[in-house]
This record gives C-alpha cells, sequence and structure tokens, in this order.
C-alpha cells in the first residue's frame, strides 16, 4: 500500500495494483495527474490524463498525490473529500473512455470514507 497524508485532512491510501499501473501509464505518457470528476457525464469517477493533456482550473483544488501523480478536484466537490479517507483501487475491467488506463483491462476505483 502506498499512502499520502495532505495539509487538507485529507488522507490518500493506493493498493500495490493502483501503484503498478501508474507507473505502467508513467512509463507509456510521461508524467500524468488525476482528476475527481465532478458527475457530468460519468457520474463521480477519478479520471488519468497526461499531464499536459488536461488544464488545472483556478477552482481545481489540489488534494493529494499517490507516486508523485497529484490528484485534483474541483472545489465545489471538495465538500465530499473534506476529512476523509480517499481509496484507489484497480480492478479488472474498462473504466471511462476519457482516462488513460482504458482499454488495458483495468480501471481505477475510487472510494472514500468519512473520518
Amino acid at each position: 500500500m502506498s499512502d499520502n497524508i495532505n495539509d487538507n485532512k485529507i488522507k490518500i491510501i493506493a493498493d500495490d495494483n493502483t501503484v503498478e499501473l501508474i507507473k505502467e501509464l508513467k512509463e507509456e505518457n510521461g508524467n500524468i495527474i488525476f482528476h475527481i470528476s465532478c458527475g457530468c457525464c460519468d457520474g463521480t469517477m477519478l479520471l488519468c490524463s497526461e499531464e499536459n493533456d488536461f488544464k488545472i482550473g483556478e477552482n481545481d483544488i489540489l488534494l493529494g498525490a499517490i507516486e508523485n501523480t497529484k490528484i485534483y478536484t474541483h472545489q465545489n466537490n471538495y465538500v465530499n473529500f473534506e476529512n476523509s479517507t480517499i481509496y484507489i483501487k484497480t480492478l479488472n475491467g474498462n473504466g471511462s473512455e476519457f482516462s488513460l488506463e482504458y482499454g488495458s483491462g483495468k480501471k481505477f476505483v475510487l472510494e472514500t470514507q468519512i473520518k
């Protein structure tokens, strides 16, 4: 397990499969980031992008990082994660076609637990 505790009182924990998939995606794509969507098309989910392909806006908040990969969400979504533990898991299947892991047979899954 790999975890990160930040100043925002949010703990982020990734399972070993997630750490491995992050490393694979970085080898293939260079620096990557995660953004937790606000539920537009796919509900609230974790989207992985190449760092230069996703514009972080002034309303996005950095929640923390796993394997030096930053995780952001929109400020309106922050209240859903404040004072919580975020678990990032990797399961078999296909996630969002907007996320880098799409087509790999693996998908990132986001779970939260309020402290």
